[in-house]
């Protein structure tokens, strides 16, 4: 399976983004220290950079990311804001959001791993999309991890949840409970941009 292994500070960096959006609360770089004094980009670059910035976050490659634009162009309503939410739809995005996984490469692997159910089935498609009403849970055997215990109790992290999920962290699962909006998305991103670079 193809996966994005850029380097998450420089490629953050590079794109404008705050390691933070992916889960990292520590990364930086020291490279490049004068990078804000490049000049100014043109049109195609400023739309790029926005198509390469969805990408990363999601971890994405362009075969994949194309898909999803292909599809959100076909979908009633604005197709910038049904690509978003068809990201926002995937299994390991719902997981990282859930507080299942510090990071979204980590909750891709863990999904991969098999240690998801989605209505009590296991799913180990990252990709998959999620829908109203389901619920995502860790795997019964998956629980027993130090991994996952270390979500439960007095001790565990405290996670914001979007306004489109809800968690019941004492059981590990949650629920879908509609479908992710615009206003959800927690990154700045001009998505505009990158129908217009598409469309061209």
């Amino acid at each position: 399976m193809a996966r994005n292994m850029q380097p998450v500070a420089k490629r953050c960096k590079a794109l404008g983004l705050s390691p933070a959006v992916l889960g990292y609360s520590k990364k930086e770089t020291i490279r490049n220290p004068k990078g804000t004094m490049r000049r100014k980009k043109s049109e195609y670059a400023t739309q790029l950079n926005e198509k390469q910035k969805v990408k990363f976050i999601y971890g994405m490659l362009e075969k994949q990311f194309r898909s999803y634009y292909e599809k959100a162009a076909k979908m009633q309503g604005k197709t910038g804001e049904n690509l978003l939410v068809l990201c926002e739809r995937r299994l390991d995005n719902v997981v990282f959001h859930l507080g299942f996984a510090t990071t979204r490469r980590q909750a891709r692997q863990l999904v991969t791993h098999g240690h998801f159910t989605v209505d009590g089935k296991k799913v180990d498609i990252p990709s998959y999309q999620v829908k109203p009403g389901q619920v995502i849970a860790v795997k019964e055997k998956s629980r027993s991890s130090a991994l996952f215990q270390a979500l439960t109790g007095e001790d565990a992290p405290f996670i914001t949840v979007p306004a489109w999920l809800e968690k019941d962290a004492n059981e590990l699962k949650g629920t879908v409970v509609r479908m992710p909006e615009r206003d959800d998305i927690d990154y700045p991103v001009e998505e505009h941009l990158i129908v217009e670079l598409y469309s061209k």
